[in-house]
């Protein structure tokens, strides 16, 4: 199975935009990666928990099939977690992120 992580760390709205959320689902709907992940770290923690559009976004990636995921401790730091929860993004520490590099899984950092 070919992945795609995405470590999300800016909280640069058009980057989001521009980038990340236009690459995810282009990659979702023309088949580039069977399956492409999000993980919200840092900063993008907290654009992502205090813009509506940034959330409305998120949803619509969520459910054209893409995962997202965020840093707990980012989220608490930002008071962002409950909203992204709401949203449908699993909120968990990110220790995780040792294994998906140990692993060789496919990522890029923006």
């Amino acid at each position: 199975m070919d992945k795609l992580n995405i470590l999300w760390t800016s909280n640069d709205k058009d980057t989001f935009q521009s980038m990340i959320s236009m690459y995810s689902l282009n990659s979702i709907k023309s088949n580039w990666w069977d399956e492409v992940n999000i993980i919200i770290w840092g900063g993008s923690s907290k654009l992502a928990g205090h813009d509506e559009e940034i959330q409305q976004d998120i949803k619509m990636l969520l459910e054209a099939g893409v995962s997202v995921e965020a840093c707990k401790a980012c989220a608490d730091k930002f008071k962002t977690t409950t909203v992204l929860e709401s949203l449908g993004v699993d909120v968990k520490y990110m220790s995780k992120l040792t294994g998906i590099i140990k692993r060789g899984e496919h990522m890029i950092t923006i």
